[in-house]
């Protein structure tokens, strides 16, 4: 064993037993649709300035929606009822007293200067006298009855007169919680102001600075709520009309640790439009069944170990090694899911075994490079093969890891909701499969490759004889890029009929999508969830969505429904729980808002260009272009294929097109980086000669890598059960299309663009600008030669 390997050994080791440790130690946080929550209701109320519309609310809405990701709960739902009422339900909440005080304050902050010491207004005072002398000059005038001025008491209890309200909340660009153990002030709350509102913070504290020190007037009162949080002297060493010029402040208050933390959370996500009020808070039920839980966990373990078995049937012993470093993958990355507080959900659980099939993929590409190397020298040795294998499968591995790693960032920093937790798994998934394959892995089959067992034994190793379907290809040798136009023209129809099913039947928007309608029932017989399920279905309802709310009732989200389709299914569950009485019946707004919506195709879109600029660095502009196209052709052609079939485009969907595009991109990089390669060994060679090469040479890693992913979803898909049904449609038509994409749109796009590009081919490879001839020589050295010559 070399040290390089004991490296990789030990180093595996200790990140699968810290893994193992979480694993057993922490418990998972699990959604709504697997454990319930807290159901909050709030009622907008209107202001003195403003009215709690619908616009009013919706915007409000998207406040909460902030501090709630602010708050650490993920996968939250947020609705709008009617005109004014906002519907909050938030899975496995350690503490639902204190998310609900958090989520209902409105969170005015406002910044005042203060004019001396406050005195009580009593509501009537007795007239003085009549007095026909003049004040004398040094008296006070009359209090002022300004409703912006106010008199509030500060942290100590005594009353200050503020004057009117001379910076907001809005002003503020970021506010973060700190111990400050310098300054002896604890807990304390910084504030980052904006380039506009940080002139009239120095303007305030400068006019402030004008007055003694020690004088009330010297000070600056910060108000939340109308209530005076901090209101600090300024510092003498500030001079009058100075002010202080950093921007910059900083809020102390005796804070202790969660106050500090709540008070950040509460300026950064803004003040609410117009306040609200708590009017219910009660528990409800998963929105998914025992038994489709169960039949989807069933499901998923079958799928993951048939892609197991595969692995280990086409590539034997290192197949089996590789299963073996799949199943620390899981382990590994689930730790990660749990130390990271993610909450998990049906289909992000779904996704999470596909990614265990997918995760695949980086074996696969070494096991077919060490095979073209021991086909390309049967005599070199069987370890050499496999380190050569790893070597030049590191290009395609990182670059189309790294493309999805900056889109699960830019997904995490531009997103919300249901779209950052995504990139958060996409981010680990990916992180955890590159361990598993390049540490775990290669350890693994760099120790059974010193075996002289494993080395004489061909039969046994996996990687030592071509595969069946290398050694069909190469026997055949299909001209497929002769014509290649052609292909592009049948990829344009089938674009062309999925944009035809898209305007003539349209997209069917699910719940998320378009609001609906929610409608309570109470029985006066006992009905569990299944039961309802299953009667609510068979009444023409497959969509809706059944949970338990508060004591025994039954709650009923769905889409539009009139008021005979709520009869419908008010008999319905009349059949099992006899008396039906109708409890709640609420007109509700999507979940998926017009801002969220808008924030997840800016991130879309962003992580799009971004992507396209490195594959144009790394690659070439055409190949940058060409898989671009190719990705959007995969997502027109997938929601066309859900819009003739009529099936909900709805958050599974959107979690399913999200991996599509991954997988889309992660396939035609793999391409492309051979046909770089091949071309720069190659440069005399026509490119649609070097791209027939480089396809026929990748497919084996493309049909290995998608079988492995397709048994789990065939297994979701038909044992899991309605509700991953549409999740393993729509990921089964994305990897057949992705597929198809990768060979027959991407390559002949860039074949087509580059005949009209003047760029010269790629270097060979080890001979890039500026390497010496010596050091690509060496480059090219085997692993495992020392120089030595006889």
């Amino acid at each position: 064993m070399t040290r390089a390997t004991a490296v990789r050994a030990v180093l595996a080791v200790a990140v699968l037993l810290v893994s193992v440790y979480i694993t057993l130690t922490m418990s998972p946080r699990l959604g709504l649709d697997l454990q319930g929550g807290t159901r909050i209701v709030l009622q907008a109320r209107d202001t003195a300035t403003v009215e709690a519309d619908r616009e009013t609310t919706d915007r409000t809405l998207e406040v909460l929606r902030q501090r709630i990701d602010s708050l650490g709960v993920s996968e939250p739902t947020l609705t709008r009822s009617g005109e004014d009422r906002i519907i909050v339900e938030l899975p496995d909440v350690q503490d639902p007293r204190q998310a609900a005080e958090v989520i209902g304050r409105t969170a005015q902050l406002t910044f005042h200067a203060v004019e001396g010491e406050g005195t009580d207004q009593p509501e009537e005072e007795t007239p003085a006298p009549e007095s026909t002398a003049d004040p004398a000059p040094d008296t006070d005038p009359a209090p002022d009855t300004d409703p912006d001025r106010l008199t509030l008491p500060d942290e100590q209890g005594r009353l200050l007169a503020l004057g009117e309200p001379r910076l907001s909340g809005a002003g503020v660009e970021d506010a973060t919680a700190a111990f400050d153990a310098q300054g002896g002030a604890g807990w304390t709350v910084s504030l980052e102001f904006r380039k506009g509102a940080g002139q009239d913070w120095k303007k305030l504290t400068g006019e402030a600075a004008c007055h003694p020190a020690g004088d009330d007037r010297r000070r600056v009162a910060i108000v939340l709520d109308e209530k005076v949080i901090s209101s600090p002297q300024v510092d003498p060493s500030v001079g009058c009309r100075a002010g202080l010029p950093s921007g910059a402040t900083q809020i102390t208050g005796s804070f202790s640790a969660d106050e500090a933390r709540d008070l950040a959370l509460l300026i950064k996500g803004g003040a609410l439009p117009v306040p609200v009020e708590i009017v219910e808070q009660r528990t409800v039920g998963p929105t998914l069944g025992a038994a489709a839980i169960d039949a989807s966990a069933q499901a998923a373990l079958i799928g993951a170990a048939a892609t197991a078995l595969f692995i280990t049937v086409v590539y034997r012993l290192f197949g089996a090694l590789a299963a073996v470093a799949l199943g620390a993958y899981g382990v590994i990355s689930y730790a990660a899911l749990l130390a990271l507080g993610v909450t998990l959900t049906l289909p992000g659980l779904a996704g999470f075994v596909l990614a265990i099939g997918m995760a695949v993929d980086a074996n696969v590409l070494v096991f077919e490079r060490a095979r073209e190397e021991c086909a390309d020298r049967p005599t070199r040795s069987l370890r050499s093969a496999l380190t050569t294998g790893f070597r030049k499968a590191w290009s395609a591995v990182a670059d189309s890891n790294a493309t999805t790693l900056i889109a699960a960032g830019l997904l995490f920093f531009l997103g919300s909701g249901p779209v950052k937790g995504f990139g958060v798994t996409l981010a680990i998934g990916v992180v955890a499969s590159m361990f598993s394959a390049l540490v775990i892995a290669r350890a693994l089959t760099e120790i059974a490759a010193n075996s002289r067992f494993v080395s004489d034994y061909r039969g046994v190793n996996g990687i030592a004889r071509p595969g069946a379907v290398r050694t069909w290809l190469v026997r055949k040798d299909p001209k497929l890029f002769r014509k290649s136009a052609r292909w592009l023209v049948v990829s344009a129809a089938l674009v062309v009929v999925a944009v035809a099913g898209i305007v003539v039947r349209g997209v069917d928007l699910g719940v998320e999508f378009t609001g609906g309608r929610l409608v309570e029932y109470s029985t006066s017989r006992p009905v569990d969830v299944e039961t309802a399920r299953a009667s609510i279905a068979a009444a023409g309802f497959g969509d809706a969505e059944v949970t338990t709310a508060g004591d025994g009732d039954l709650s009923v989200r769905t889409g539009k429904l009139d008021n005979d389709g709520e009869h419908a299914l008010r008999a319905a569950l009349a059949e099992e729980g006899g008396e039906t009485t109708k409890v709640r019946d609420e007109l509700i707004g999507p979940s998926l808002g017009d801002e969220l919506r808008r924030n997840a195709l800016i991130a879309l879109g962003v992580a799009v260009a971004v992507q396209l600029a490195y594959l144009a660095v790394r690659f070439r502009w055409t190949f940058a272009v060409a898989s671009v196209v190719a990705m959007v052709h995969d997502v027109i052609l997938v929601v066309g294929a859900f819009a003739w079939l009529g099936r909900p485009v709805d958050g599974i969907f959107l979690a399913a097109l999200l991996t599509v595009i991954g997988y889309s991109v992660n396939d035609s990089v793999v391409v492309f980086d051979r046909v770089r390669e091949l071309w720069g060994a190659n440069r005399r060679t026509p490119l649609d000669t070097i791209a027939r090469r480089a396809v026929l040479q990748t497919v084996p890693r493309t049909v290995n890598t998608g079988m492995g992913a397709l048994f789990i979803l065939a297994a979701l898909a038909v044992l899991g059960g309605d509700s991953l049904a549409d999740f393993a449609l729509a990921l089964l038509i994305g990897i057949v299309v992705g597929t198809w994409s990768s060979v027959f749109t991407a390559v002949p796009g860039a074949l087509a663009l580059e005949r009209s590009a003047k760029a010269p081919p790629p270097p060979a490879p080890g001979k890039g600008k500026g390497t010496p001839r010596g050091k690509a020589r060496a480059a090219r050295r085997d692993p495992l030669d020392n120089g030595a010559r006889v």
